[in-house]
């Protein structure tokens, strides 16, 4: 069983939500992400997504878009994912990891040859954020064929018809985007994410987990009441901006930032 699989029947098991942190590999140098993901799984993290540097991060706010340059300015590639998270296999055996980025990158590598070499490192799933579904024929089954999970993001303004089709291709969780925008946009309204989880429910057993907009554990608690999980990105990647001069102290701001949501949903009544 795929470890995204086996984590969310852990979770489900125990009535608890999950939290799944993002962070940029590579941000602010490349000799810290490795450390960063330990204190994130022991700050209480099921998931890791370990965002892949890209020169033109669309989806993406400005908070996001600065930590991508501060890692290519180190010369971060996607092949050094792959070193970091076979280093960060050593220690941890069992959190599961998501590739977060876009396509361009896997293109350059090659499908085939990137799916082997993620696998090989410890992957265990890829959200390519500009591949729909419907593009999807060709790295989908490439990515299956590794045990590697394909995850797709569903929108507000997702359409019934296209997130069933999303939800067909879909494995892992599914990255339901809370707002309208980018990365670290506005605040999200949990009764409107809570109109829009419910047919998508009928759609998937898949996890619905939620992103964009979780800042603290007040929002993640909010969030946590009606979703399987949620998704914190720049909310840490901003507290990675702030120390970057002081790499030392990171770690611990992570953890104090994560610590709070991880308490927060395990205060919330069993699901």
């Amino acid at each position: 069983m795929n470890r995204i699989d086996a984590r969310f029947a852990e979770l489900k098991a125990q009535g608890r939500r999950a939290l799944i942190p993002y962070i940029t590999a590579g941000d602010p140098a490349p000799q810290h992400t490795v450390g960063f993901m330990h204190a994130l799984v022991e700050a209480g993290a099921d998931v890791i997504e370990l965002g892949v540097p890209f020169s033109d991060p669309m989806a993406d706010g400005p908070v996001i878009q600065k930590a991508c340059e501060r890692a290519l300015k180190h010369g971060v590639r996607l092949t050094h994912l792959f070193e970091m998270v076979r280093e960060f296999r050593q220690r941890d055996a069992q959190t599961p990891i998501v590739l977060m980025g876009y396509l361009n990158p896997v293109e350059r590598i090659g499908l085939e040859a990137f799916a082997a070499q993620a696998a090989d490192a410890g992957v265990d799933g890829v959200l390519t954020v500009d591949m729909p579904p419907e593009e999807a024929d060709e790295l989908g089954p490439i990515l299956k064929q590794k045990g590697l999970a394909s995850i797709f993001l569903v929108a507000p303004t997702t359409s019934q018809e296209r997130a069933a089709t999303i939800c067909a291709h879909g494995e892992g969780y599914l990255y339901y985007v809370a707002l309208k925008g980018v990365t670290g946009a506005a605040t999200l309204n949990a009764a409107d994410v809570a109109e829009h989880l419910a047919p998508l429910r009928r759609l998937t057993e898949l996890p619905l987990c939620v992103g964009f907009g979780i800042r603290d554990g007040a929002s993640a608690a909010e969030v946590g009441q009606v979703a399987d999980g949620v998704i914190v990105g720049s909310a840490l990647v901003g507290r990675i901006a702030e120390h970057a001069e002081q790499p030392d102290v990171i770690a611990g701001e992570l953890k104090a930032i994560l610590g709070e949501m991880r308490q927060a949903l395990d205060a919330l009544p069993a699901r």
